[in-house]
């Protein structure tokens, strides 16, 4: 008898439909077949649903049984085929009605006992579903949560595979698993880290409002213990609130890499991701024999920090430049060519110096300045052409540390963001862009309005610092910002006189 059963199979961030087509006869002797390209976890799945299926106290049929997992030319990994072959077997057995499997996709990966563990992407399985316009999804009971934030369908949360069996075949009913998406974006919207906690580094602090308001990537360059990375921590509790959808696409990311926690339904706080300097750049950008999100893509409508930013491998860092620029990253493999989304602000920290106290008043700096060149050559242009702001952070003096003024909470400085990213949006939204530094050249000339002070002031700044072509343009870029947080349309000369200090540490003046 042939029986099909609905499924789903992960790439990139969307889930595609998997047919799981099984047919069993009695004819020759009994064999388990298990074809359409699964790699070594789905062959397993053979031993697990005969272990599963017997100790659940169901007679494995001793015969010749094929399954099929369509499209057979597009190669299937993991173990959530456990579940959908499993009942599709019981199916073609006659106890499960044929016509009960076409309204639900099936994911699950099955124990030797018949429990139904979680697997990854239960998130994308569920769009899938709507999109196809099903009645719904069966998953584990640890899944159920980040599905159920997809309105519109029944998310079917199981213990067992026995539980699958009665609620299929029409012997027992269960109720959707709902969740309260309002009540679950406050609840997950909560930051630990506030910027009250950093005492001192007063203009450090503007510098990240300025970026987090405009979009802008940022280097900060201090000595070891100055706060560059309890700075940076502190950075996404201060970008404007997640919406909806971006929560939706970020809590996509994290699930189809499994690293959702047990029962969380959306991850309404922005990412903040500070991969290690041995990091590989696959592990960056993401890949693998089957492509997984790199941590550019786990920094989705977040922040990427790249502490000892000199340290990091000189070919990670190149691999930057396309998310920087597209916020995509495009991975081609053998078996699939998969886009990850990787919208981010870049946050970047070092030292001025390989030991890290040149221009420190209170340590005798070893380095010679050949050193320091090379030191400060490890990053290159046109990594540095992407990033606007670059900052000095020296150490924080005992009597700021000892103050008690903690300075202003996150919560009054997200507002201040949100207000001026509201104002770019407004300008912005015709032409598909987000924020300040998205700009292009075009944009420049048309949002980007000088008063004569501004200019005056522009032009002196570039004869006097010697800045080039690229930092003109960043000054643009961040003194329109400033402008925005200060609910200005035009740019005035004190808008570029702070945008002109942010460029002060350019390359080559560090």
């Amino acid at each position: 008898m042939l029986s099909r059963a609905l499924s789903a199979y992960v790439i990139g961030v969307d889930a595609h439909l998997i047919e799981v087509e099984v047919d069993i006869t009695s004819k020759g002797l009994p064999h388990f077949s298990l074809v359409g390209l699964p790699d070594a976890a789905v062959k397993e799945s053979k031993d697990r649903i005969k272990a599963a299926l017997k100790n659940i106290g169901f007679s494995f049929p001793l015969k010749q049984i094929t399954v099929n997992l369509a499209p057979a030319d597009l190669k299937k990994e993991g173990s959530s085929f456990d579940l959908p072959i499993a009942v599709g077997i019981v199916a073609a057995e006659g106890i499960i009605p044929s016509g009960a499997l076409n309204d639900y996709i099936l994911a699950g990966e099955l124990s030797l006992d018949g429990k139904i563990k979680p697997v990854r992407g239960a998130l994308p399985i569920a769009l899938e579903a709507k999109r196809l316009g099903l009645k719904g999804v069966v998953l584990p009971n640890e899944n159920a949560a980040e599905a159920a934030v997809v309105s519109g369908i029944n998310v079917i949360c199981m213990e067992s595979l026995p539980e699958v069996i009665e609620f299929l075949g029409g012997i027992s009913t269960r109720e959707p698993f709902t969740v309260d998406i309002h009540s679950a974006m406050v609840e997950s919207s909560q930051y630990e880290d506030d910027f009250s906690d950093v005492k001192g580094q007063e203009h450090a602090k503007r510098a990240l409002e300025v970026a987090a308001a405009g979009g802008h990537n940022i280097l900060m360059i201090g000595t070891p213990g100055s706060g560059k990375t309890m700075l940076a921590r502190r950075l996404p509790s201060i970008l404007p609130p997640m919406t909806f959808d971006e929560a939706l696409e970020t809590t996509k990311i994290h699930s189809v890499s499994g690293l959702l926690k047990e029962g969380q339904s959306l991850l309404a706080t922005r990412p903040f991701r500070s991969p290690h300097h041995t990091i590989s750049d696959v592990a960056l950008i993401g890949g693998g024999q089957i492509p997984r999100p790199g941590e550019v893509s786990l920094a989705h409508h977040g922040t990427l920090f790249l502490d000892e930013l000199p340290e990091f491998k000189r070919n990670v860092l190149e691999v930057l430049r396309q998310p920087l620029e597209n916020g995509m990253v495009t991975v081609s493999r053998a078996v699939a060519t998969v886009a990850y989304p990787a919208r981010f602000v870049l946050v970047a920290a070092m030292n001025p110096c390989p030991c890290g106290y040149h221009n420190d008043s209170r340590h005798q700096c070893t380095c010679t300045p050949s050193m320091i060149n090379r030191y400060r050559s490890r990053v290159s242009g046109p990594l540095m052409d992407r990033i606007d702001i670059h900052i000095d952070v020296p150490a924080v003096p005992y009597k700021e540390l000892s103050d008690t003024y903690s300075g202003e909470k996150s919560g009054v400085i997200r507002q201040r963001v949100t207000d001026a990213r509201d104002r770019q949006l407004n300008r912005f939204g015709a032409d598909r862009i987000f924020s300040n530094g998205q700009m292009t050249t075009r944009h420049m000339k048309k949002y980007c309005t000088l008063t004569d002070d501004a200019h005056g002031l522009l032009d002196a700044a570039m004869q006097k610092l010697g800045l080039s072509a690229r930092a003109y343009s960043r000054i643009l870029k961040v003194s329109r910002t400033i402008a925005d947080l200060d609910r200005s349309e035009n740019i005035h000369n004190h808008h570029v006189a702070e945008a002109i200090q942010y460029r002060t540490l350019d390359r080559g003046q560090i």
